[in-house]
């Protein structure tokens, strides 16, 4: 099984590299699913049903998100009606949605996509390990369980790596969202867990983590309200993984980057 993991989708600009580059992708290396976070897609803030449609027509499976997830209000009762957008997990008890979910590939293998939030540095949420381990009480490798994706939405490299020890063996891979800066450490760990920090962002890198210089750099010198934040505008790179997994055993084989477009260096796998 090959799967596709973009990373957090900033703007209009970064819309338009999953919308390009995404069918090409499928096509080339024969990809069985893709997986993209969407929470900044609507001008860096949030998400639309519409781009959710968007992402689904050109061959996206499913849509994660992360502390930005409600910024657009028109999302909020989408999740009653659209099975294939996730929110974190450990959200409060009430919050509409769901963070896990079972899908089927084209093959009808059984692919388990978890969404999670970490703490250090984040909102007071539930705790993301203890949830972990109640998603993985229900859903097991090689039991009702093909494939298991965690997408752990998260600023401290330190607890996303922690997650990512915490369950090797268990899910096929952990990659980590939200910083917007793509991480140089895709691996698989030693039980067979594929795992990378963080994906960066599909967006333009000519930036400050998707949002315009000048509002940024303003915002850090002057310590002054300073104009609306808004997403930069120019080419984005698109910025994932993708991932070998086992038919067998449900753990990765392989991971490796993969950066399209924009200003970061390419890189595409063999």
């Amino acid at each position: 099984m090959r799967i596709l993991i973009c990373g957090d989708v900033v703007g209009r600009t970064g819309r338009k590299a999953v919308v390009k580059h995404v069918p090409m992708l499928r096509e080339r290396y024969d990809l069985d699913f893709v997986i993209v976070n969407g929470e900044n897609a609507a001008g860096g803030f949030g998400i639309t049903p519409k781009i959710c449609d968007e992402f689904y027509g050109v061959g996206v499976d499913v849509i994660t998100t992360g502390n930005h997830v409600w910024d657009q209000r028109d999302i909020i009762p989408h999740f009653d009606k659209e099975p294939r957008i996730l929110r974190p997990e450990n959200f409060p008890a009430g919050t509409p949605g769901k963070g896990v979910a079972e899908f089927r590939d084209a093959r009808g293998r059984r692919i388990v996509v978890m969404h999670l939030m970490a703490r250090l540095f984040m909102d007071p949420l539930d705790d993301p390990f203890a949830a972990m381990t109640a998603m993985l009480n229900t859903w097991r490798l090689g039991a009702n369980a093909d494939a298991i994706i965690l997408d752990f939405h998260g600023e401290a490299s330190s607890e996303k790596m922690a997650m990512g020890h915490f369950v090797d063996g268990k899910v096929s891979v952990v990659v980590g969202t939200h910083t917007h800066v793509p991480t140089a450490d895709a691996q698989v760990f030693p039980g067979g867990t594929g795992y990378q920090t963080d994906l960066g962002m599909c967006g333009d890198y000519d930036s400050v983590i998707g949002i315009r210089k000048e509002i940024s750099v303003e915002r850090f010198v002057r310590k002054m309200p300073t104009a609306r934040m808004e997403a930069a505008a120019e080419e984005a790179t698109l910025c994932a993984v993708m991932v070998d997994i086992d038919d067998g055993t449900g753990l990765a084989t392989d991971i490796r980057p993969v950066r399209i477009g924009g200003r970061l260096r390419g890189e595409m796998p063999d």
